[in-house]
């Protein structure tokens, strides 16, 4: 109801527009009435300065065109001739999103990212910060006769890697549709051109997710932990695996413990041979 119209056209009475409904409270007459709610729809704190608007969709870092195209859809109502009509509109439309072969690659590479990530069961920060770093590796020229699927492995690595997230190479590369030659590769050329801020794993890192994948006790974990610790003191972590390392603590603690445990079972869950697992056990059993 406009602001002018304060009162009835029909009896001349007071408005009541405290509801949804502008009502006389003379005659009962509704002069207007609003189903829209005009309020926004987020929640504002002072610390917020975000600005938020109804937009659509808000931007990712996820999409090489940042979420900004549309999409032709698909209908099984449609036959015949139309229906490979729009077969062909879609397929004209998607390359049209694409015009460039840099475009290309990068779409290429931000699908695989997106893939990986929800292979990996990781968040969606690790997701845009994966695509951010393939497309400053693209920038750099680094993709250059180099596979795009490594470079998208290397950038979920690394960003692991810096993000102190514990995933090892084989893991990644179990899921990605790279090798993991390509993916050591693509990562060395990542971390020696762009100079990323990676030092040495700390086994105990992966010391959590291991204990839970192989269900041993807390009280063996915490052990685990102090083992590592110990063979961080003695240095005998330099120049082995951090997951083999780990899962050598976990296999000592449990035969400390008594608990059953075999070194193929502790071995597997770090993606290591058992004679890499009992080189770290013996170390530290000396």
């Amino acid at each position: 109801m406009s602001q002018t119209a304060q009162r009835c056209p029909e009896c001349d009475g007071s408005i009541d527009a405290s509801a949804r409904e502008a009502v006389c409270t003379q005659c009962g007459l509704v002069v207007d009435e609003d189903q829209l709610d005009r309020g926004p729809e987020w929640r504002s704190f002072e610390d917020d300065g975000e600005q938020k608007a109804r937009t659509g969709a808000p931007l990712t870092r996820s999409r090489h065109d940042r979420g900004l195209s549309t999409e032709i859809g698909r209908s099984t109502r449609l036959k015949g001739r139309k229906r490979r009509q729009m077969a062909r509109l879609r397929r004209e439309h998607s390359r049209a999103q694409t015009g460039s072969k840099r475009d290309r690659n990068q779409r290429i590479g931000f699908i695989e990212i997106r893939r990986l990530v929800s292979r990996l069961d990781l968040s969606s920060t690790i997701r845009d910060r994966a695509c951010v770093l393939f497309e400053s590796a693209q920038e750099a020229d680094l993709l250059v006769g180099r596979s795009i699927e490594g470079f998208a492995a290397a950038a979920v690595y690394a960003t692991c890697r810096t993000s102190e997230i514990a995933r090892t190479v084989e893991e990644v590369a179990a899921d990605a549709q790279a090798s993991s030659g390509e993916l050591r590769v693509a990562y060395d050329a990542i971390n020696r051109e762009l100079g990323l801020p990676t030092g040495p794993i700390d086994p105990r890192e992966y010391l959590p997710r291991f204990a839970s994948e192989l269900d041993v006790p807390h009280e063996i974990e915490r052990r685990a932990t102090a083992l590592a610790d110990l063979a961080a003191e003695r240095n005998l972590i330099a120049g082995k695996n951090p997951g083999g390392v780990a899962a050598a603590c976990l296999y000592t603690a449990a035969r400390e413990a008594d608990y059953e445990l075999t070194q193929a079972r502790a071995a597997a869950v770090a993606d290591v041979s058992p004679v890499t697992l009992r080189s770290t056990y013996q170390a530290l059993q000396d």
